[in-house]
């Protein structure tokens, strides 16, 4: 995907997506069961946090028509390092990052979604970074 530009037309890392905001971040992931795509919201301030998930239900409406489809949303949940944190992701499985031929439906689910999901950044970045 590096000669894929963003929606502002700057060549950017997918993986390690920066969104400028800190304790938000922009998530990919495949595993031996599934692929997962996501933003995920780990201020260590629960008020901070609650205010940026907050933001997002208020965008939620302008999001899924960007995104044309509908994530799951996580308010609070503990992750594997024990960490309270919130999601708005989607997951795609079975697939398992280790069997080659899963590889173009782990691309085909992931690739539109970071596009998309950079998409509704570029547009609405402003707002969180107000935030700051």
């Amino acid at each position: 995907m590096s000669p894929i530009l963003s929606a502002e037309g700057e060549k950017i890392n997918w993986i390690n997506y920066k969104t400028g905001v800190r304790y938000l971040n922009f998530r990919m992931n495949a595993t031996h069961e599934f692929a997962y795509i996501g933003i995920e919201i780990s201020h260590k301030d629960a008020g901070q946090a609650a205010t940026l998930y907050e933001q997002f239900k208020i965008l939620q409406p302008n999001m899924e028509e960007t995104l044309a489809e509908k994530w799951q949303w996580q308010a609070e949940y503990e992750n594997d390092q024990y960490q309270l944190i919130s999601s708005i992701g989607m997951q795609h499985q079975p697939c398992n990052i280790f069997k080659e031929g899963d590889w173009p439906g782990i691309i085909s689910f992931l690739k539109p979604r970071i596009l998309k999901l950079d998409q509704f950044w570029c547009e609405h970045k402003i707002i969180f970074e107000m935030m700051r």
